[in-house]
């Protein structure tokens, strides 16, 4: 006769966090304004508030926006800031930066609404692996987050974890 099968994980007090479970879905939009600049590098008020004026914001409708310009051109900062008055009425977020700046601030402001009352005093996974583009900045974040209330903390899956922390008694 075979042994009953026990999840000893499941019936443990570990809780385990996975940042996959908050990743907001919208599109990621890259969107470089070097095509809106005189030879990709000089930037003339005139012409490049009329792209601004011109450009469909429409197809930008609950994306996350990372503004930049990929020239070494010098964009003065009211550019980026006219954009993004634009962008306001349609995307769900708009920064300046790369795609990896864009998801470490989409997390960065996921994790510090996340309550963690609820892992108090309660050993912490933190899970390890992703599908969906999980930065590590957000790690870093929960992990200090974390910190205050959890009684430790581990990173990756409950089978093989590595331990980050352990409150002392």
């Amino acid at each position: 006769m075979a042994e009953e099968i026990i999840n000893r994980v499941a019936n443990s007090k570990l809780k385990v966090i996975d940042l996959e479970d908050f990743y907001p879905e919208g599109k990621r939009v890259l969107f470089d304004i070097k095509d809106w600049l005189l030879e990709g590098l000089v930037l003339r008020e005139k012409e490049f508030r009329t792209y601004v004026a011109e450009h469909d914001w429409s197809q930008y409708q609950n994306c996350f926006v990372a503004l930049n310009c990929s020239t070494d051109a010098i964009v003065p900062d009211w550019a980026y800031m006219l954009i993004s008055i634009e962008l306001e009425t349609y995307s769900k977020l708009t920064v300046i930066g790369d795609l990896n700046q864009l998801e470490s601030i989409i997390y960065s402001s996921i994790i510090s609404g996340l309550d963690v009352s609820i892992y108090k005093d309660l050993p912490v996974i933190i899970k390890g692996c992703a599908n969906k583009p999980v930065p590590s900045n957000a790690l870093v974040l929960l992990s200090q987050k974390l910190k205050p209330v959890a009684k430790s903390i581990m990173f990756g899956e409950a089978c093989s974890s590595v331990p980050l922390y352990k409150r002392k008694k």
